[in-house]
């Protein structure tokens, strides 16, 4: 008599294909010129704006510090609810609220108004931002896919702090580039809408296959989660954030304030309870356990100084060289677009350095070129001469370029796959604080000497140089352990 042995038949889902590349990474990256180029729109219109606001010299943080703000409460909660609820519909989501939010900051008719807008444009970044990396990430599996797509990103990073003022110093007023800035990312999203697939906000019909399993499937993380979101952390940790940016921008008119330090004391208290939170959440919005991960650690710290020494610096410049040397917004625009369009083309190529020099490595490269370059501009402001800004805005302009290639692929790699949006956000919301808190200090170094502006440009130069010298050697020795 024949035997016949059974086989169990269990239904698994079927994996779900990978989202084409093309149409992720095209989008993505638009959306993200777009949104640095809202960003970048004040940097080269400070005085007109503030001109036009009434804003005093003292408030004036507040119009480069809006967007950050935003960015630095919301990305890590963005991030978060891309893994859990989907990416596409996040990013897509993130993307028209630019566009609106960017509409209604051109009709703004005072400083908090349009602080108010500017801190909406950052919270739909966050939203735009953390998503696109996300999705990035499950388009291209590969490494050498990865590599290419992330330096694409990140050169167009670059690509819209480079085109940002440019646009801006062209329009006939700061209200028109608004106007303009916010269709354009009107558009993008809704041909977001349309173009992006839908796979992974769609799980696969289960099918009926042997029980022989893949032990990993290289699809899951594609689906979201659909957790419950982590309300509690999102609230402490954005509220925190909000604390501790004001605490900073109010800062420059005297750090021992009461309200300064009212503020500060709120922010350590509510970054306290977001540990306690994080612990004991069920789903939380960042898993802590990623600290002990020098890979996680250096990509973060990397977001820190980034915005600390290099976009606290190159954000208030220009206006400052408006303000001494008696440059237009166009003229200071197109000297800037020699840094900034460095800084595009070097991370455009900078994934050719895959293979010789790590991405670890490539952040302490730029941030020892930022320094360098830095350090050279020194006396150029005293000396009235823009000519003298050259040399550094090159060599930094490199450095730029390093860093913006190396940091969202870092990003993505020093966490698990199905995490990619919390790791992009994670790195990203320590970049924007650095910002908050680089404006800040640049405003309050430059505007404080005794000297005038000219020995104050100085000061906040040389502090960058030193904290992107820091930057350097804290990301140089966080390797990972074998």
């Amino acid at each position: 008599m024949t035997r016949f042995s059974e086989r169990t038949i269990t239904k698994v889902p079927t994996p779900a294909p990978l989202p084409p590349a093309g149409p992720t990474l095209a989008l993505t990256s638009a959306a993200t010129a777009v949104a640095l180029m809202t960003y970048t729109a004040p940097m080269v219109t400070l005085p007109d704006i503030a001109a036009a606001l009434h804003t005093p010299l003292s408030a004036q943080a507040w119009l480069l510090n809006g967007t950050p703000l935003g960015l630095a409460a919301l990305l890590l909660v963005a991030g978060s609810l891309a893994d859990d609820y989907g990416r596409r519909r996040v990013f897509v989501a993130g993307t028209l609220a630019l566009g609106l939010t960017t509409i209604l900051g051109a009709f703004a008719s005072n400083t908090w108004l349009f602080t108010l807008a500017r801190i909406a444009q950052g919270a739909a970044s966050a939203a735009l931002l953390a998503s696109s990396l996300g999705l990035i990430a499950h388009a291209f599996p590969t490494p050498a896919g990865r590599l290419r797509a992330t330096g694409v990103w990140g050169a167009f990073v670059s690509g819209g702090i480079a085109v940002g003022p440019i646009v801006t110093g062209a329009m006939p007023s700061w209200r028109l580039s608004y106007v303009a800035l916010g269709a354009a990312a009107v558009v993008v999203g809704a041909v977001s809408a349309r173009a992006l697939p839908h796979v992974e906000e769609r799980r696969a019909a289960p099918d009926l296959v042997a029980e022989e399993r893949p032990s990993v499937d290289r699809h899951a993380s594609l689906a979201p989660r659909g957790r419950r979101p982590d309300l509690g952390g999102a609230v402490t940790f954005g509220s925190a954030l909000v604390a501790l940016v004001a605490a900073l921008t109010l800062g420059r008119d005297g750090w021992l304030r009461a309200p300064v330090g009212l503020l500060l004391l709120v922010s350590l208290v509510l970054l306290a309870l977001f540990v306690v939170v994080e612990r004991r959440a069920a789903a939380p919005m960042i898993d802590l356990g990623l600290l002990r991960r020098p890979g996680f650690l250096a990509s973060s710290a990397g977001g820190l100084f980034t915005g600390l020494a290099v976009i606290g610096l190159f954000s208030f410049l220009p206006a400052l060289l408006q303000q001494t040397m008696g440059l237009s917004a166009m003229d200071t625009a197109w000297l800037f677009l020699l840094w900034s369009g460095l800084s595009f083309a070097v991370a455009l190529q900078a994934r050719r350095l895959s293979g010789r020099v790590s991405p670890r490595l490539q952040l302490a490269l730029g941030f020892l070129l930022h320094a360098a370059g830095v350090l050279t501009m020194l006396g150029s402001v005293s000396s009235g001469s823009w000519t003298r800004l050259l040399p550094g805005l090159v060599v930094a302009g490199v450095g730029s370029g390093l860093l913006n290639a190396a940091l969202p692929l870092l990003a993505v790699e020093s966490v698990p796959a199905q995490r990619a949006a919390m790791g992009s956000g994670a790195q990203q919301t320590l970049r924007y604080i650095g910002s908050c808190a680089g404006v800040a200090l640049t405003i309050a170094l430059a505007t404080s000497s005794d000297g005038g502006l000219a020995r104050g440009a100085d000061v906040a130069m040389a502090v960058s140089a030193g904290l992107a010298v820091v930057a350097g050697g804290v990301v140089g020795v966080l390797r990972e352990r074998g």
